[in-house]
């Protein structure tokens, strides 16, 4: 039976690997200024527009994705005989996950046949897709479906999440900071630099004085934590703020002869609640949290 992975929109994979790897995506929803959109990986609405918009004050809201949403992208590939892995965004970050199994429930009692195999990443952006990234060409080099399941889940608890946001407020909303702490933060000119623990929440770890001083706190967090550096494939997303994503990629490049960078914008369902300016860096290491100090 043929294996078909499905990943999300919330994975943050540049679109031209989705195309190229044929890649089946369920995506999520964001409403902007009263109107909804589809997360289609800056198809739509273009990740400029988008996060412009957020720059000029306005404020999205996205949406979980729904049980018959799923049944339909799941029960698609199953009438079609395949074997089916679905990879998530963090069940620690969206509701959406519940919404997923219940989905699969519904599939089993019209199909008991069916083989559905549903993987919660506890990862966001381009930490979630680079589990999908692994995934998928483990699938392109011929890897059995077991083997693909059973890596994501004997290494998704590896993958580091380190990053930092330019604006605390976006994380003030989201009830990740108090208003004090942002006003002062703000006053201070502080940027938070944060980690995703193993139940896929968000950890602010670090306060760095000033913006350089976050970038480069994420380059010596991979320097510290990462394993066998110059074997990785590492990730970098970023809130349309390709210039400081550059620096954080190509020094870890040039400096830990990593063996390339995928890199791409965070995508709005995630960007709207990190706000313009925020980087991400996702890399293979020991453990996934880390808890300093």
């Amino acid at each position: 039976m043929d294996t078909v992975i499905i990943a999300d929109s919330c994975s943050d994979l540049p679109l031209s690997y989705v195309e190229k790897r044929n890649i089946p995506i369920i995506n999520y929803t964001y409403t902007l200024n009263d109107k909804e959109y589809i997360d289609d990986f800056g198809q739509t609405l273009s990740y400029n527009e988008f996060y412009n918009a957020v720059r000029e004050g306005s404020m999205p809201t996205t949406s979980q994705v729904n049980s018959q949403i799923f049944f339909d992208a799941f029960e698609e590939h199953i009438v079609a005989g395949k074997s089916v892995i679905y990879i998530s965004f963090s069940s620690g970050l969206t509701g959406s996950v519940n919404n997923a199994n219940m989905a699969k429930n519904m599939i089993l009692e019209k199909y008991p046949d069916a083989d559905l195999t549903i993987v919660d990443t506890r990862a966001a952006s381009l930490g979630e897709g680079l589990l999908v990234y692994y995934a998928v060409e483990m699938l392109h080099d011929g890897a059995s479906k077991k083997e693909i399941v059973n890596w994501l889940e004997d290494n998704k608890f590896r993958l580091n999440h380190w990053f930092t946001v330019d604006d605390i407020d976006h994380l003030r909303r989201g009830g990740r900071v108090s208003g004090a702490a942002a006003f002062v933060a703000n006053i201070m000119d502080i940027k938070p630099v944060l980690n995703i623990d193993d139940a896929g929440h968000l950890i602010p770890i670090h306060k760095a004085k000033g913006r350089k001083r976050a970038l480069k706190m994420l380059i010596n967090k991979f320097e510290e934590y990462a394993v066998n550096p110059e074997e990785q494939i590492i990730a970098v997303s970023h809130g349309d703020s390709l210039e400081d994503a550059q620096f954080v990629a190509n020094t870890i490049k040039e400096k830990f002869n990593v063996k390339d960078v995928i890199m791409n914008h965070i995508g709005p369902t995630i960007g709207s609640h990190s706000g313009p300016g925020t980087i991400a860096l996702f890399f293979l290491g020991e453990k996934r949290f880390i808890k300093e100090g």
